[in-house]
């Protein structure tokens, strides 16, 4: 991983560069970052604030049409030999998306998650780490071990959940043995155990004199980072050391809350109906004698740590899991597999999980994917005129009216998370599932979406919150349901 020794300290360096997308789009403008040896970086801002574009600039995937752009470090390590073409050649980026030759989540639908697949599509979780890698069964036992994952390694890579995915990543990465690994919301979608134990090996891999660039929100930055790098609508408004560094406080003004929708909705006063439930794949428990009712005008959270069951749960709810016909489980009134389709139950529920975002492939505009809430599919299906002003409102609400008309799949990752918040909210149903919601999103949009949570729903309508951090917590959630190894404790 050492290359020669550099006869400058410096890694990495641009200076008042004007980068452009290859569209001709202008990214940054002035744009000055330097990367020393020895430091560790974090890139910090909020949503839409270009830290994934500034990644990008890294990888040279965008072009510099003024200023300066050098890599010593490749220049370096050409010097003793070594073939370079791009300067992501030697960069190990875990980005949040697997998307490669290995795996698609495009090739599958998300209830394939909760049923057998094909075994020709059935990529195992040790496959995905051996592919492409050149690390020893020791080696890859021991990086698997530390993150916490050695024994998910004979599962499907589908079936892992969002923490345990990100976790494999960090892995595979770690595996290639780059010269600057990169890492896009390292601790995004782990529990508290999961958070400590990455941090602790971020910790490690720095004392070990590996080199580290994370995009993280700024209240979470871990106690590795030596230097950070924020920027505030695309530009750098601080670059320095870690103790130079005085964040901002958002201030959320009130908001005036625009009525949308009627809410008038047939519910039963009994919205979620479960009895001694178990689930399990090839004999392995995933949920144990799970008992537990939800009320019209309830507002939970479920806590757990990675790997409880959470997901899983909430896969019944939503009607997406075969097993819910083979328990007492009881939406809305009635019991699943008496005559109402999955279709049905979706109408009454509003979704956001970091799952589903995964399987948004289609090249939607973000007003059009934030409208597939109304219909509950991936894709685009007409609306009425009332429906396009619910997504305005929403839009306006959130402030990103201005990223209607934009490519889905070129919003950054935090902006992709608030469409598909309001992808969410936009029919208003009687029941709220939301897993994770916050993850990526920075503070003034967090609070946004909490004083939407507490002051535009209605008291008859329920909420379900899946979270790691109880402090994300909107107030009006004050029900606790907390599952561990399956069991309801």
């Amino acid at each position: 991983m050492s290359p020669p020794s550099l006869t400058s300290s410096i890694l990495f360096r641009i200076e008042n560069a004007t980068i452009v997308r290859p569209t001709g789009e202008t990214i940054f403008e002035g744009l000055s970052w330097t990367i020393r040896e020895g430091e560790t970086w974090a890139i910090v801002g909020g949503v839409g604030s270009g830290k994934s574009s500034l990644t990008d600039v890294l990888l040279g995937r965008s072009r510099i049409i003024s200023g300066n752009v050098e890599w010593p470090l490749v220049d370096c390590l050409r010097a003793a030999g070594q073939t370079i073409n791009w300067p992501s050649e030697i960069i190990g980026r875990v980005a949040f998306k697997e998307e490669s030759r290995l795996f698609s989540y495009s090739r599958h639908y998300y209830q394939q998650r909760f049923n057998f697949i094909e075994p020709e599509d059935n990529l195992t979780f040790d496959q995905y780490l051996r592919a492409g890698t050149t690390g020893t069964d020791a080696e890859l036992s021991r990086i698997a071990t530390r993150l916490g994952i050695e024994e998910l390694r004979p599962l499907s890579f589908i079936k892992l959940s969002n923490g345990q995915t990100r976790r494999a990543r960090i892995a595979k990465a770690l595996l290639t043995h780059p010269e600057i690994l990169l890492l896009d919301e390292p601790l995004v979608g782990l529990d508290t155990d999961g958070r400590r134990e990455v941090t602790s090996i971020l910790r490690q891999l720095v004392a070990g004199g590996s080199r580290l660039v994370l995009i993280v929100p700024s209240d979470a930055i871990p106690d590795c980072v030596s230097h950070l790098l924020e920027l505030t609508n695309r530009r750098v408004s601080y670059s320095g050391p870690r103790e130079g560094y005085d964040p901002s406080a958002p201030n959320v003004a009130d908001t005036l809350c625009v009525p949308f929708g009627d809410g008038t909705q047939s519910v039963p006063v009994t919205i979620i109906e479960l009895k001694n439930v178990s689930v399990s794949y090839s004999g392995k428990p995933i949920l144990c004698d799970v008992t537990w009712t939800v009320r019209m005008g309830e507002r939970w959270a479920i806590l757990g740590p990675n790997g409880s069951g959470k997901t899983t749960l909430l896969s019944l709810i939503c009607g997406d899991h075969p097993q819910a016909y083979s328990n007492h489980v009881q939406l809305f009134g009635r019991q699943r597999g008496d005559g109402e389709s999955m279709w049905e139950i979706k109408k009454r529920i509003g979704f956001f999980s970091p799952e589903l975002h995964l399987y948004f492939s289609e090249p939607l505009t973000a007003d059009r994917t934030a409208a597939t809430g109304f219909s509950d599919v991936l894709v685009s299906r007409p609306t009425t005129p009332e429906q396009d002003s619910t997504v305005r409102e929403l839009f306006d609400y959130f402030e990103v009216s201005d990223l209607r008309g934009h490519h889905f799949l070129r919003l950054s990752t935090g902006q992709q998370r608030i469409v598909l918040f309001i992808r969410a909210l936009v029919k208003n149903p009687p029941l709220f599932v939301l897993d994770e919601p916050f993850q990526v999103l920075d503070a003034r949009t967090k609070e946004l979406a909490r004083k939407w949570i507490d002051e535009r729903i209605s008291p008859h309508q329920t909420v379900l919150f899946v979270t790691h951090d109880a402090s994300e917590l909107p107030r009006t959630v004050t029900r606790r349901l907390r599952l561990d190894h399956g069991q309801v404790k």
